[in-house]
Formats: C-alpha cells, sequence, structure tokens
C-alpha cells in the first residue's frame, strides 16, 4: 500500500516542496492542492491518509502569523479536518503550519482522543515573538520525550552530534496557562524539546512541538522535512560513518506517520487534482 498524502497550500506558503518530498522519501505519494480548491471541494480530503500543513508565511502573514490561513481553514474545511482525524489520518504542521494549526484548533485539540464534530475550539496555547525578538536562522538540538504519544516522535532515539532540526521563524515562542501546560505534559501530548541549553526562542518548558490527545496532529516549529538526507547536516562530512546507517531525525518522522498509516490501512479513490 502506498499512502497518499495531502500537502495544502496557498499564497505565501513556501515549503510545500520540501513537504511534499519528505512524504515521498518516506514511502508517501504526495498530492499538492490549493487551500480554495478543497473548499471548494472539501471531500478531497476524505480521499487522503496524511497531510501536511507546510512552513513559509501563509498570506503574508498578515495581522499575526497564520491568522489569515487558519481563519479561512477554520470557515472552509474544519469539517473535513474533523473527519479525516475521526479515520486515523496523521497530520503534520512545521512553522507556519504549526502556528496555523493552534488557531484553526486542531491543537492542543478535544480533551478526549475521539474529537467529535463540534464547532472550532478557541486557542488553548499560541506561539509568540522570540524573546530575542528577532527572526532565528539555525539549527538546534531537540530532545524526544518520554512517554510522548506522538505518532511521529514515539520510540525515536536522539544521538549527540545528529539530534539537530533547522528552525526560521520569528514568531516561535510557545506560550501556555500553566494549567493547559501542565495538561499537555501530564497526557504525553509534548511532543519534541529544545535541549535545555539551546532553546533558541524562549518557548515555555522549552517546547518545540506538540501533539493532540489522539497523537496523529503533530505542530513543531523546527523543519524535519529539511534534514531527510545526510547531506543536510551543517557538518555532515566531518560525521561518522556509522551515524549515517540510518535515517536522519526528519526522515525517521515521516516514516513512522507512514508505518502508521500501513498498519492501520485504509483505501482511497482518485481526487481531482487540478
Amino acid at each position: 500500500m502506498t499512502p497518499r498524502a495531502l500537502i495544502i497550500t496557498t499564497t505565501g506558503i513556501n515549503c510545500d516542496r520540501e513537504l511534499a518530498e519528505a512524504f515521498g522519501l518516506a514511502g508517501a505519494d504526495p498530492v499538492s492542492m490549493h487551500l480554495n480548491q478543497l473548499i471548494e471541494q472539501p471531500a478531497c480530503i476524505d480521499e487522503f491518509d496524511l497531510i501536511g500543513l507546510p512552513g513559509g508565511f501563509s498570506y503574508g502573514d498578515a495581522v499575526a502569523a497564520g491568522r489569515i490561513a487558519s481563519q479561512v481553514m477554520r470557515s472552509g474545511i474544519y469539517d473535513a479536518l474533523q473527519r479525516a482525524l475521526q479515520r486515523g489520518v496523521p497530520m503534520i504542521a512545521p512553522c507556519n503550519g504549526f502556528q496555523i494549526a493552534v488557531q484553526v484548533g486542531l491543537l492542543p485539540g478535544p480533551a478526549d482522543e475521539a474529537p467529535a464534530f463540534v464547532e472550532p475550539p478557541q486557542p488553548t496555547v499560541a506561539l509568540a515573538d522570540n524573546d530575542s525578538a528577532r527572526f532565528i536562522d539555525r539549527w538546534v538540538r531537540i530532545e524526544i520525550p518520554v512517554g510522548t504519544r506522538c505518532v511521529w516522535t514515539k520510540g525515536l532515539e536522539m544521538e549527540a552530534g545528529t539530534d539537530l532540526l533547522p528552525i526560521a521563524h520569528g514568531e516561535g515562542r510557545f506560550v501556555a496557562s500553566p494549567e493547559e501546560f501542565a495538561r499537555l505534559e501530564q497526557t504525553g501530548c509534548i511532543a519534541v524539546r529544545y535541549a535545555s541549553d539551546d532553546n533558541p526562542n524562549g518557548s515555555l518548558g522549552d517546547v518545540a512541538g506538540i501533539c493532540d490527545r489522539s497523537g496523529l496532529v503533530f505542530g513543531l516549529m523546527p523543519h524535519p522535512e529539511r534534514y531527510t538526507r545526510w547531506t543536510s547536516h551543517p557538518i555532515w562530512t566531518r560525521l561518522d560513518a556509522g551515524s549515517m546507517k540510518i535515517d536522519p531525525p526528519g526522515l525517521r518522522m515521516f516514516r513512522n506517520a507512514v508505518d502508521h498509516v500501513r498498519a492501520h490501512a485504509s483505501s482511497s479513490t482518485a481526487c481531482d487534482v487540478r
């Protein structure tokens, strides 16, 4: 079975091809569709096994990062995204996608593991300006919390020297109320953290990414789709050959999701992709 991966694009998105390539390298069949087309044909979403919300600067990040795209999605395709979750579709939302996902209401999502068809919830977490008040573009060290329920990161082990992901954002500081943060920790919904001595933006609890209660929806500020080949590593020529016998962390995240879909195989039909 070759799972079909939907990459949702719109004005200002500029990481859709990288996301499509990551899905392809992991064994999925990626298809990019514009948000306007999905609003016209929301049933198309029913025919995909994986979904990606790419990074970039959707609608120029006017008003706030991801704000316009999230409002368009809330009014146009939220019900279809909820149906996808009911079917068990893994979703990934890096960088601007993360900013969109929290404002759509996909993250942290409903309190139970099987969300009902309800109105989009109001955001309970946010991605605020970096504490440096500057755009940051560099590689950071990451850690995978023990006990996370995230389909994309569960079971991944990071090795010193290769435990990196690239970031490129100006609004990536994770903030939440003490009560919401405690709930995320207690329910295993913190999916990836920055190393405690390499937090680039001041995120609460060094949080780099979270998932919903189902473990299917994964949002993070780093870009795993940019670390699917060892030659992307900033000093790959100096890496020990033994370190490169396994896939890079970014590709392993996508393989995790593709393997999950295959283990819970579902069929899909062709959609009118224009």
